[in-house]
């Protein structure tokens, strides 16, 4: 006999342990989480500055785009998380919400219940904040929001050299307004990864009703007379599912395993051989991404953290950490950013930085002999709209993710300014003292085509992919305002795949606030006490 639950989550991540939680908080509700990663058992995943070995290995499965056709065949790492946690245990921590008309706008497309007055009590009821106690933030709840523990004195300068370009200093770039620079808000608590697994999951293991299984893979789920009923693991194993099945794999994985379940566009399927259960087109469609650009800057001294990539410039960080929780190990390097304007006439922010206390810290990028400081960039509302599709009928092969990028010219012309607006920031007087010279682009790159050609080169994913199981009012929509799939019962998706559009941010908070939204639909669509 098949193994049976009220809800399966498929996905451990941002969103799946955000409901494996509020779900199970019914003792009469069972409740299985499938994960196909592993347990966040290494150190990297729980000490802040562990971000940098993330996107080059640990915890990701391992996918590549597939050659981005408007940046000369490009081909860019995609890290997607492959353990508990998901996205939330690999990232850099970063706690930003995008803008409040981002959900506005997501409202006035005729998604009910999406506006940012409607989601903003499910960002402070996800919230226990070190710092903020207010209209914008909560205190008391699961996932630890706090403010960065170890930064650096040329995090100052960076904001003074912002101010000479009349970018202004924003104490809570998640508050009242979105504008200008400051320190990010992390996803930590006590100097600690405030991973969605250790919020949420791992204080009620203990739970008799709820059920975590990891390095689990799903083959397909199983649809009978147009019902989502369970589903199969690729090692033939059957689980049902009474109530529903949640997909929560990610803007890539839930696309990915739709369609390996005969879900999503019938042409596409029919060819790969797979029997159509439901022929969706918008399965998969709709990607968007930000690309991330960056200008790096050799230092004229010790002012960043890069000497400490050296073996025992290491271990002298980790003493200082175990002792103090201080440190270059309590940063998770990327702490000091904000938002400002590529179009004066934009309705509010649409670039990103990112300031990056070292060089080399993601996979790709280069890295300075003698230490530097990073400056990213993004252009946060991409016209730009990729495809995430299958290569083969086979679950263990990598799924065809396109992201399209820079197929608008406006995406191409705003990430540029962007990029040059970097390089301002970086001239300014106030870091002059710890700057010696910019070293990509560097002087020689002039013309906007010189530096499409170096965006080309020099450019990555900033790993927040969105839209691919978009909601909507709309019959050709994957799923409803209620994250329920259109055409298929007792099948929901909740994570950052149901974004009809990108947010103007880092996404991984927003997911975690689609994981306690969907939460409460789930239990009012079947009258099940809170």
């Amino acid at each position: 006999m098949a193994e049976g639950y009220d809800f399966i989550i498929i996905g451990g991540g941002s969103a799946g342990s955000v409901l494996a939680a509020r779900l199970s908080e019914n003792p009469d509700v069972s409740v299985l989480v499938l994960e196909a990663g592993g347990r966040d058992w290494h150190p990297f995943y729980h000490v802040p500055a562990g971000f940098a070995k993330m996107t080059k290995g640990i915890g990701s499965w391992g996918w590549h785009t597939v050659p981005q056709k408007h940046m000369k065949d490009r081909v860019f790492r995609y890290t997607q998380a492959k353990v508990i946690g998901g996205g939330s245990a690999i990232n850099a921590q970063i706690y930003t919400r995008g803008n409040a008309r981002d959900y506005d706008e997501w409202r006035q497309m005729g998604c009910d219940g999406w506006g940012y007055e409607d989601v903003l009590p499910y960002f402070k009821k996800a919230e226990d904040n070190d710092t903020f106690e207010n209209r914008y933030h909560g205190r008391g709840g699961p996932l630890g929001v706090s403010k960065p523990r170890a930064p650096l004195p040329i995090c100052d300068a960076y904001f003074e050299a912002a101010a000479e370009l009349g970018i202004p200093f924003n104490d809570d770039l998640t508050g009242a307004t979105q504008d200008g620079v400051g320190y990010y808000q992390l996803t930590q608590r006590n100097a600690r990864r405030s991973s969605a697994a250790m919020a949420y999951l791992a204080p009620n293991r203990g739970r008799s009703n709820l059920t975590v299984k990891t390095g689990l893979q799903v083959r397909r789920i199983a649809v009978e007379n147009g019902r989502a009923t369970g589903l199969e693991l690729t090692d033939g194993t059957r689980i049902t599912a009474a109530k529903e099945v949640i997909l929560s794999c990610g803007s890539i994985g839930s696309p990915r395993l739709l369609q390996l379940s005969g879900i999503g566009p019938a042409d596409h399927l029919s060819g790969l051989g797979i029997k159509v259960v439901h022929d969706q087109p918008e399965v998969g469609a709709n990607l968007q991404d930000h690309l991330d650009l960056y200008c790096i800057s050799e230092v004229s001294g010790p002012y960043t953290y890069d000497r400490y990539a050296k073996l025992h410039w290491s271990a002298v960080a980790g003493l200082q950490y175990l002792f103090t929780k201080g440190g270059p190990v309590a940063s998770s390097l990327f702490e000091t950013g904000g938002f400002w304007y590529a179009n004066k006439e934009a309705r509010s922010p649409d670039l990103q930085f990112h300031l990056g206390l070292g060089t080399g810290i993601e996979s790709g990028v280069a890295a300075m002999p003698d230490g530097g400081v990073t400056l990213n960039s993004c252009y946060l509302r991409p016209r730009a709209r990729g495809t995430v599709r299958l290569q083969s009928a086979d679950p263990a092969k990598a799924p065809l993710i396109d992201p399209n990028y820079l197929s608008d010219p406006n995406d191409r012309e705003m990430s540029i300014r962007g990029l040059k607006l970097t390089q301002d920031i970086l001239a300014q007087g106030p870091l002059k003292k710890f700057i010696k010279a910019e070293r990509l682009p560097g002087p020689g790159v002039k013309t906007d085509d010189e530096y499409f050609n170096f965006i080309c080169e020099h450019s990555k994913t900033s790993h927040h992919p969105v839209g691919t199981c978009r909601m909507g009012p709309d019959p050709n929509a994957v799923l409803d305002t209620r994250l329920r799939m259109n055409g298929i019962e007792g099948l929901r998706v909740a994570d950052a795949s149901i974004m009809p559009t990108i947010i103007s941010s880092n996404t991984n908070a927003a997911a975690i606030m689609i994981g306690e939204k969907a939460a409460d639909m789930i239990r009012e669509d079947n009258g099940i006490a809170s």
